[in-house]
């Protein structure tokens, strides 16, 4: 199954200085990428990428990144996270519309999503999202 890479990850797994817990996260990362089963979002590449100032270490990530193509975006995965953003938001729970849009391709697209954001824990309880 592939697997939709939350920004939260790859800015654990890219620090230099990353706290302790990261290095699990970040070695799954490697196997999820050595097995080729990451997928991105353009939005997450556009989060990843903001605010590095150094050019040259922004050119690196983002040669880096280059790796994985963007998904591509359907009419129906915007009607979708839109949908998804009501329903939790009907029932109390806050998101932003990245991500809902991230739960709503990876649920079009049978793939779990990879993330240390808590949100996905309460949004999992109103719409079908499958966390690795």
């Amino acid at each position: 199954m592939n697997v939709l890479v939350d920004t939260s990850v790859w800015s654990l797994a890219l620090r230099r200085n990353s706290p302790d817990q990261a290095i699990a996260i970040t070695n799954l990362l490697r196997d999820l990428i050595a097995e080729g089963k990451v997928v991105l979002l353009g939005a997450i590449r556009q989060e990843v990428l903001s605010g590095i100032r150094n050019n040259s270490q922004f050119e690196r990530l983002r040669d880096y990144l280059r790796a994985f193509p963007d998904l591509e975006l359907t009419t129906k995965d915007y009607e979708l996270a839109a949908e998804f953003f009501n329903i939790c938001r009907s029932n109390g729970v806050q998101g932003s519309n990245i991500d809902f849009l991230i739960c709503a391709v990876a649920h079009r697209r049978g793939y779990s999503i990879f993330t240390t954001d808590k949100d996905f824990d309460n949004f999992r309880l109103h719409i079908p999202v499958l966390l690795l």
